[in-house]
């Protein structure tokens, strides 16, 4: 698929629409939920920001273009992991190679990346990375919970069917997180997207925010397992 299935699925991003598709008790929960992250944990964001800036050369946050709701664009913030003008063509090929084959949707940090800057797979690991979508929330181009917001490139690779994915905001944890993971294929990410699109409840919202928490501990447990094998073979 080219770039004009992706115009085809864009629209004009406005609050009114967002409010006519998304459910008013997932806006309050957002908010909620966002603002909150965001006081209690604004000594670790600080500390996140000083590292960074002492430990690499370069902005503190990372923007990347992303395709939230109904296909359209928006800015996604994370904390800036990787060294400056790393190499993004190594992501992409990594992720198409997921989608055709349809394998386990593994990291490529999983057993090294070079590309990273020192310590940086703590932050993935544990999520810390994505902290900054809180104020994607906040604006309203995320949720808390829902599919991962992918890439304008991955978007034009997918299936008409599988675009139904697009039909609820991309969130910062969602049903693929807590349901496999780095263990489950690109097509059963999918099915899982879309069976939280069609099936979304205040419930279910806030039994995968509690599931996250201990699965993002046993992530880092098996991310440095990982690289503590890997450290051992070379």
């Amino acid at each position: 698929m080219g770039a004009s299935t992706s115009t085809a699925f864009s629209y004009q991003y406005s609050k009114h629409h967002i409010q006519r598709v998304i459910p008013r008790w997932k806006r309050i929960l957002d908010t909620s939920v966002a603002a909150s992250v965001l006081i209690l944990l604004s000594p670790i964001v600080f500390l996140i920001c000083v590292i960074i800036k002492i430990l690499s050369p370069g902005p503190i946050i990372f923007k990347q273009k992303r395709v939230g709701i109904r296909g359209s664009y928006f800015m996604c913030l994370k904390f800036r992991t990787m060294k400056v003008q790393a190499a993004q063509s190594t992501h992409q090929s990594h992720c198409s190679n997921l989608i055709k084959s349809n394998a386990p949707m593994s990291k490529l940090d999983k057993k090294g990346d070079s590309r990273l800057i020192p310590f940086a797979w703590i932050l993935r690991a544990s999520g810390f990375d994505e902290l900054p979508q809180l104020i994607n929330v906040m604006r309203g181009e995320m949720s808390i919970v829902g599919p991962r917001p992918c890439l304008p490139f991955e978007f034009d690779e997918l299936k008409t069917w599988q675009k139904e994915r697009f039909s609820t905001l991309p969130g910062l944890t969602g049903l693929w997180q807590v349901g496999g993971k780095n263990k489950a294929t690109f097509e059963q990410m999918i099915r899982m997207d879309i069976k939280y699109a069609r099936e979304k409840t205040v419930t279910t919202d806030l039994k995968i925010i509690l599931m996250t928490i201990p699965i993002l501990i046993v992530h880092v447990i098996e991310t440095l397992m990982d690289r503590n094998q890997a450290d051992k073979a070379t």
